[in-house]
């Protein structure tokens, strides 16, 4: 008698999006197609994506001429690892203003939320965050929302630790993200806390979006045009910008992790004073050049744990810390655990 297979019964982390009349159809495809497309090494999917309603099931109309069709009602939340929340946009009488009680907690969706199981991970994007807040979810606890909604967020909830500068905040069990599109970046965090910057690269490539952008949400901001910006002249510093930007010195400074990398060198090869490159810099990226790449370090030592066998102390090399004692204090601070305990949970064989 031939000897049966036996098939490893693998869990597969359930994740329910809470939807509301009103949602913007986009923003319930980036849970969807992020998470669902999340694949491990036997090409078995990682996560179960559903969609409910506080309502029950039913037709739900979006913010355009979609609606759909919705078999989950708020039971749905009972079995739930992760809970997502999207934003719903509403329109007042005259069409054209959003109706902030799209915001506001129902009483069917207070129910619904209370619903959701002790443990389980919540999500928010967009201006979801304001259905977190009203439920006292985020009390306490880092938070962003979309830029346009900082100033009437903070009126409304004051004991949240709101900021509008980031793409996303990660406080462990309760996540949220800024506009619409940073709702991928967020899952693509969350894709690459639970299984590591492999599989989390390989959905950024399938989905063809980057694994990771860089800055936050400041440089979506539109600011006013100053003197150099209109003349295209030369800066307060006497030193012509040419109107390129920092990109390109990005891009040269990303290929160049392991050499000694400083802000002087930098803005001279961006044809700017540190000064000027310092400031364009920010505007562009929401981050000061010495975060920016201390950050693209960490990715790329992240990966080096993940898919080589190098020593960490060649991994220190290789990105710029110099020694394993900055590597560790760098990846203690950004990830919260050593290299040695990141690699054993992500390592796979080169």
């Amino acid at each position: 008698m031939a000897p049966q297979t036996v098939r490893k019964t693998v869990h597969r982390h359930r994740v329910a999006v809470l939807i509301r009349p009103g949602f913007i159809p986009f923003e319930l495809g980036i849970p969807h197609r992020i998470f669902g497309i999340a694949r491990d090494t036997e090409h078995q999917p990682l996560y179960e994506v559903v969609t409910c309603t506080p309502g029950g099931p039913g037709l739900v109309r979006s913010d355009s001429d979609v609606a759909v069709q919705v078999e989950h009602g708020p039971e749905a939340l009972e079995t739930a690892d992760t809970v997502v929340v999207p934003a719903s946009h509403t329109t007042g009488p005259d069409g054209a203003d959003p109706d902030s009680t799209a915001q506001q907690l129902t009483p069917e969706l207070a129910q619904a939320l209370a619903r959701i199981r002790p443990g389980a991970r919540l999500m928010s994007i967009c201006t979801g965050a304001f259905v977190l807040a009203s439920a006292g979810l985020l009390d306490g606890r880092p938070a962003t929302t979309h830029w346009s909604e900082t100033e009437r967020f903070r009126q409304l909830y004051p004991r949240v630790h709101l900021d509008p500068g980031v793409l996303y905040t990660d406080d462990g069990d309760v996540l949220t993200s800024a506009g619409v599109a940073s709702g991928i970046d967020l899952c693509l965090h969350v894709v690459r806390r639970d299984h590591g910057a492999a599989v989390a690269q390989d959905v950024a490539r399938r989905t063809v979006v980057p694994p990771h952008r860089d800055g936050g949400q400041a440089q979506y901001i539109r600011l006013p045009v100053t003197g150099t910006e209109r003349t295209g002249g030369l800066g307060t510093d006497g030193v012509g910008h040419r109107g390129t930007g920092t990109a390109a010195t990005r891009a040269w400074a990303g290929d160049r992790l392991g050499e000694a990398l400083t802000l002087s060198a930098m803005a001279r090869h961006a044809a700017m004073s540190v000064r000027t490159f310092t400031r364009r810099f920010r505007d562009e990226t929401g981050e000061s050049p010495g975060q920016w790449l201390t950050r693209q370090r960490v990715e790329a030592a992240r990966t080096l744990l993940e898919a080589s066998d190098l020593p960490v102390e060649q991994i220190a090399r290789n990105c710029g810390f110099g020694t394993a004692q900055s590597l560790r204090a760098h990846v203690q601070s950004a990830l919260g655990v050593t290299p040695s305990a990141y690699r054993r949970t992500f390592h796979r064989a080169a």
